[in-house]
């Protein structure tokens, strides 16, 4: 029955075993931070984050560097600069965020048209903003693995005073945690993530994996680690099923071109959330006595 469902050469091909397990790890990392990302309702942020990716992807480009490092090097830029004119209530931080943003979107626009206009690449637009898996080389995995690890280590270490600032930053603040700090660590790991996304979906789409199987696991898991395990579990069946159609799609007719990796696995994480929608409503009370006490949050088991 496999031969039904993998094309000939799958589990042989070099990219796709790159493509798996670079997609398996920014996978994880997307999820665990995702969920912080909905909890703190920061998705506009995170949103922002990607888009300006797009900034750096371009610029890294232009000037003959690695991807990655463009997209890390103006999401950690951006998320500074947001951390330092915002502030801690929400409405500060989405204006901090519309104006970085829109300030990034001005200079992606100036480098893909340079871009285009003075190299003879073709398809680097594409994946740039709608990535590759299968073109990821060997000699970037190190890097893209360890990036991961490092800021999937940083928001587990920060989970407890992430989670009580999430709910209450007075009360945070109250109990002595650092609430700017925190909340600095938090955003540089965002930016981590979301350039890490860029890399396997595109700088446009990175945002889903982010979000998307965040948003579906916290509608059905109780409690934020039973939701960071299923959003990992929904993050990678998505990427892992997203390699498997893309290999596939280059043997489907008429044209037999093969479609784009970050489609599947964008259409697989928006199927799996709307799924959610057909569970029965919980009451409301049930939702009150499931949420976490902010008094208790930081406080020893």
């Amino acid at each position: 029955m496999l031969r039904y469902i993998f094309e000939p050469g799958f589990f042989g091909s070099g990219p796709v075993h790159v493509a798996l397990a670079v997609g398996t790890v920014i996978a994880i990392t997307s999820a665990v931070v995702g969920v912080f990302t909905v909890t703190r309702g920061q998705s506009f942020a995170g949103h922002a984050l990607a888009d300006i990716g797009t900034t750096g992807g371009s610029g890294a480009f232009l000037i003959g560097v690695n991807q990655f490092w463009g997209y890390l090097a103006f999401g950690a830029g951006a998320a500074a600069i947001m951390e330092l004119i915002g502030i801690q209530r929400r409405r500060g931080r989405d204006v901090a965020t519309g104006v970085v943003l829109g300030a990034g979107l001005g200079l992606a626009a100036l480098f893909l048209y340079l871009g285009t206009q003075y190299s003879s690449t073709t398809g680097a637009s594409f994946t740039l903003l709608f990535g590759s898996m299968f073109v990821i080389t060997s000699s970037t995995v190190p890097i893209l693995i360890t990036s991961a690890l490092l800021a999937l280590a940083t928001v587990v270490v920060l989970a407890r005073v992430l989670l009580l600032s999430s709910l209450s930053p007075d009360i945070a603040a109250a109990r002595g945690v650092p609430v700017r700090a925190v909340g600095a660590a938090y955003l540089m790991a965002l930016a981590v993530s979301v350039a890490l996304s860029a890399v396997i979906i595109g700088a446009v789409l990175s945002t889903a994996l982010l979000i998307g199987p965040a948003a579906t696991a916290l509608r059905v898991a109780k409690g934020p680690v039973r939701a960071m395990a299923a959003a990992a579990g929904i993050g990678v069946a998505a990427t892992w099923l997203g390699i498997v159609l893309a290999y596939d799609s280059f043997y489907w007719p008429p044209a037999r071109r093969g479609w784009p990796v970050s489609f599947f696995v964008v259409t697989l994480i928006v199927g799996c959330y709307l799924v959610t929608y057909l569970r029965p409503r919980r009451d409301r009370q049930d939702v009150a006595r499931e949420a976490p006490d902010t008094e208790q949050v930081c406080s020893p088991a």
